[in-house]
């Protein structure tokens, strides 16, 4: 026997509260499944609906295409760092550079590796401490460090870092209208669930068969057991 069960998608969400509203311009003596209270409730509720999934949608995809050229801000400011230090490396092994200015960086004198810039985080870090590393060194009258100048490093993390920060906004927005969604859609179900409820009830008088038969044409979904679906499969070979 098929079972019904509420929508487990928005789309599905969608044609369920549709199928109900179609009757909202019906003659007010039209005999309906169901009651006008549920009818004004629905047409009320799906413009509500439909923007906070437009709201929701735009927001993921938003995020979605700007993440293409956040990696690639992310790949430069790592790239831009990383050289800026080796190079100050260099110029500390030829004695070009005092290693003991490496503190200025917040860089160990003895220690030559480049520090780890895995996250985004650490990228903030160290673009901060090398900015105002060389900036400090260059004050005191020492000659800059070229190829890259920090000013080229800075270019790229001040364009990483905005992005960052309008990321972080970004995902906010993503939390919001997802929070937003979740809440839209147990309201959803709420009112289909009533709705179904008294469509099926108006119908029940006609038997199982007939009643969902007649249920089917106002938006109820019924489904087949497996073992009802494999019987049908195999009643068709």
């Amino acid at each position: 026997m098929p079972y019904r069960r509420l929508p487990n998608t928005d789309a599905a969400r969608l044609r369920a509260l549709r199928a109900v509203a179609c009757y909202k311009n019906s003659p007010i003596d039209t005999e309906l499944p169901f009651d006008r209270r549920i009818l004004q409730e629905i047409c009320s509720f799906l413009p509500q609906f439909e923007n906070a999934m437009f709201e929701y949608k735009q927001a993921i995809n938003s995020e979605g295409n700007k993440n293409n050229k956040y990696q690639q801000y992310i790949k430069n400011v790592r790239l831009y760092i990383s050289h800026f230090i080796q190079v100050l490396n260099l110029a500390c092994i030829r004695n070009e550079i005092k290693p003991e200015k490496k503190l200025l960086y917040k860089l160990l004198p003895d220690n030559y590796a480049v520090p780890d810039l895995s996250t985004e985080t650490l990228l903030l870090e160290w673009g901060k401490n090398i900015i105002q590393g060389e900036n400090e060194r260059t004050r005191a009258g020492s000659s800059p460090i070229y190829n890259p100048t920090i000013a080229k490093v800075q270019v790229h993390y001040d364009i990483f870092k905005e992005a960052y920060h309008s990321k972080k906004v970004a995902q906010k927005n993503v939390g919001r209208y997802a929070e937003n969604m979740q809440k839209m859609r147990m309201r959803a179900d709420e009112i289909i669930l009533d709705a179904w409820n008294q469509i099926e009830q108006a119908f029940v008088h006609y038997g199982m068969d007939e009643m969902q038969q007649k249920a089917k044409e106002f938006g109820i979904v019924y489904y087949l057991r497996r073992k009802e679906r494999q019987a049908m499969t195999k009643k068709s070979h």
